[in-house]
């Protein structure tokens, strides 16, 4: 993986269009499986189910803010992207790749999951 993270700059450079379209024709899960190193934990940042707003519900794995393990992944979902399979309070799930945030930024997974991340964040 490149070292270069010029793209993630807020200055407009053209680096990120540029990285977009390298990112638009890879193959997400063959990436990651080579790039990324099982276990590590992330932080959900973000939860589209509105449970969460419910009492209780920030008790319940795998919500909006919790730390959680990812042991693996799982599969590429039409409308959630890359899956996870995540390890919380002896509990194993599944949340969408593009919902955590590995800190911190020297974690070697910080880059492959940020990158993925603004990627699907990105794309039409």
């Amino acid at each position: 993986m490149s070292d270069n993270h010029e793209w993630d700059l807020d200055e407009d450079n053209g680096a990120f269009e540029k990285k977009f379209e390298e990112w638009d024709k890879r193959d997400w899960m063959a990436w990651l499986s080579e790039n990324l190193t099982f276990p590590f934990t992330v932080t959900r940042e973000e939860d589209e189910d509105d449970a969460y707003f419910l009492p209780g519900a920030a008790d319940k794995p795998f919500r909006l803010g919790h730390k959680m393990m990812v042991v693996g992944l799982e599969e590429d979902d039409v409308n959630e992207g890359v899956m996870v399979k995540v390890a919380e309070r002896r509990q194993t799930g599944y949340v969408p790749l593009c919902d955590v945030e590995v800190k911190p930024k020297t974690d070697n997974n910080f880059w492959p999951v940020r990158e993925y991340v603004v990627w699907f964040a990105n794309r039409c």
